[in-house]
């Protein structure tokens, strides 16, 4: 065994890699809080079979390969995370239901520093962040297991053939044949197309100004003036989505009426921009977290309001305030 194996220092060369594990592990399972669990299971995996690791590969696509191995038991249970546009067929303000599903049906959001790699690259940071965006996401879910994991590997982390099949154990050949299977699945989704949030371009800050300033003065009007025509607003956990500029002011004008008065804390999801959203207080005093309000932006227009409404799980994930005053 390697005197690495007794001493602090496999602790900090496995800690080196946990951010991209974080990310690699999140595109596998759809969830933040299983991704870090993955990981952490990662980690322990690793200590408990140290002395079985000859270096025959690096420390890095040995860990990969525990990771992997890790999300795979996870999803051969069956886990498949979804968004409410997965799961039903277009709701209608006037006929609006909320039914509510369990955690584990939903596809999560995630900090971006959670999963996002440090790199001065810029075509490697655009690739990362369009990778975890969430229609991106939604798709990975339709993949079977091990072609998500190849198709990660192979086109997202940019490992060769060769790596890929070494790591699952199969043939080149058989890589080569997942990953033209998970393309043309992937293809078939119609992916929307959505903006990164970081840097933002000017007029990528004026659209979120004018949003931010018309959601705070509940300005429904001109709300939807930001809005793509076929906009999408869900709400997990509720399986309700609606369509259109109409439909989702009607929605804040009837059922959504709680959220006037509302104030909004920026930060950032999935590479895309977002709000932690505050409803006044019951007691008339202060703001109280009711979501996390995740917008996709294409061509200068709101084309998804993604309200993850979960506020116990999300802001302290966010790092965003309990309470504002």
């Amino acid at each position: 065994m390697s005197d690495l194996a007794t001493r602090p220092e496999l602790d900090a060369a496995m800690e080196q890699y946990r951010r991209e594990l974080t990310g690699y592990c999140y595109r596998m399972l759809g969830s933040s809080f299983d991704a870090e669990d993955a990981v952490q299971d990662t980690f322990v995996r690793a200590w408990r079979s140290y002395d079985r690791f000859e270096g025959r590969s690096s420390l890095r696509s040995w860990l990969y390969r525990i990771a992997t191995n890790v999300c795979l038991d996870q999803l051969n249970a069956g886990n498949r995370r979804a968004r409410p546009m997965d799961l039903t067929d277009q709701g209608h303000q006037a006929t609006a239901v909320l039914n509510s599903r369990p955690e584990v049906t939903w596809l999560e959001p995630v900090p971006d520093g959670r999963v996002l790699p440090q790199t001065a690259d810029p075509a490697e940071t655009a690739l990362a962040k369009e990778s975890v965006r969430l229609a991106f996401m939604a798709a990975l879910q339709h993949l079977p297991a091990r072609q998500r994991a190849v198709l990660i590997l192979r086109e997202v982390l940019a490992w060769k053939a060769d790596e890929v099949a070494e790591l699952l154990e199969t043939s080149v050949a058989s890589v080569n044949s997942a990953l033209q299977r998970a393309r043309a699945t992937m293809s078939a989704q119609q992916i929307k197309e959505s903006e990164s949030a970081d840097p933002l371009d000017e007029e990528q800050r004026d659209l979120l100004a004018r949003y931010l300033s018309a959601f705070e003065a509940y300005d429904i009007a001109k709300l939807t003036t930001l809005l793509h025509e076929d906009a999408v607003l869900s709400m997990p956990p509720y399986d309700l989505w609606i369509q259109g500029p109409a439909e989702i002011a009607a929605w804040h004008l009837e059922q959504g009426i709680g959220c006037k008065g509302s104030r909004l804390v920026p930060t950032t999801a999935n590479g895309m921009p977002a709000f932690g959203q505050y409803r006044p207080s019951a007691s008339g005093s202060g703001h109280e977290p009711w979501a996390l309000q995740v917008l996709e932006v294409s061509a200068g227009r709101i084309t998804g309001l993604n309200a993850f409404l979960d506020t116990a799980r999300w802001f302290p994930l966010f790092g965003l305030p309990e309470r504002l005053p």
